[in-house]
């Protein structure tokens, strides 16, 4: 799963007296409630200038909604302390294979990339590159209540366990962006290669002072149903039905603007084949 949908998930039932609006017409809530975390660029952040954020607005907007927030770090209890408390209604960005909420369709399907600067010359895009085994390599490390991502899953069966640097997904929460501090380690030097979630990539890459590459990892998956890459959707409680269904015909009718969105963040994707756009999901 990737880094920053690692959660904790704790559900309860939706209320029974909120009102949607539905496809065609019909009421709307006065708000769009989002739970979302304040400093996670660049999916969100406080000041919403995250894609998510974008998204969020788009959806609120085709909803006839405006949207407000319900900020809390993405950690350990976050669905259970924000939909399950009840104090907000929807999650943007959770992988759609969640299983104890309901998620719409995918909207997009990202995947683990190597980074490294492309003064360095590598041409490496395979876990299974000999390279890869002289190589400092940089990986997110999300902490022992949430289990280590799948590319340190990966290194550690193929032996590379030396090989490994680990920076935390959460690294100083005080500081803007703590994400980025393993973008700037390759920038530095201080690892020569970085596996990472491909969007942490895309956004931060391009603000470093040296170029920087980008090749999405391969393969796709990995023996042990390890896998690098994930389609991502909206999340509401399970049996929030109207809901999900309203979310869904938003997204529909918006899928061109929210993919100008996610090139606009420099959104490293994988082909989201049609069936699943169409069908796949809405738990």
């Amino acid at each position: 799963m990737p880094a920053a949908c690692a959660l904790a998930l704790g559900i309860m039932p939706s209320g029974a007296n909120a009102q949607r609006i539905i496809p065609g017409g019909g009421p709307a809530e006065a708000a769009l409630r989002v739970c979302s975390d304040p400093n996670n660029m660049p999916f969100s952040n406080e000041n919403r200038e995250g894609f998510e954020n974008k998204i969020a607005d788009l959806l609120g907007k085709a909803m006839h909604s405006h949207v407000e927030y319900t900020w809390r770090a993405q950690r350990r209890g976050f669905i259970r302390n924000t939909l399950g408390a009840r104090s907000c209604d929807v999650i943007m960005g959770m992988p759609t294979q969640s299983d104890m909420v309901r998620t719409t369709r995918p909207y997009y399907r990202s995947t683990y990339v190597f980074l490294y600067r492309r003064d360095r010359g590598y041409h490496i895009t395979s876990l299974d590159d000999a390279a890869l085994r002289k190589l400092r390599i940089g990986v997110h490390f999300i902490g022992a209540d949430y289990g280590n991502p799948p590319v340190a899953q990966a290194l550690a069966r193929r032996g590379m366990v030396k090989n490994v640097v680990g920076y935390s997904i959460y690294g100083d929460y005080s500081k803007p962006n703590p994400p980025a501090a393993l973008v700037d380690a390759v920038a530095k030097g201080d690892v020569d290669i970085a596996i990472i979630w491909g969007p942490f990539a895309g956004y931060f890459a391009p603000k470093e002072r040296v170029p920087l590459e980008i090749v999405p990892v391969s393969p796709v998956t990995d023996p042990g149903s390890l896998r690098y890459t994930f389609d991502i959707s909206v999340a509401v409680r399970r049996g929030d039905d109207s809901l999900a269904v309203a979310l869904q015909h938003a997204i529909d009718t918006n899928r061109d603007t929210i993919q100008r969105i996610l090139d606009h963040y420099h959104v490293p994707r994988a082909e989201l084949p049609i069936a699943d756009a169409r069908s796949h999901g809405g738990h």
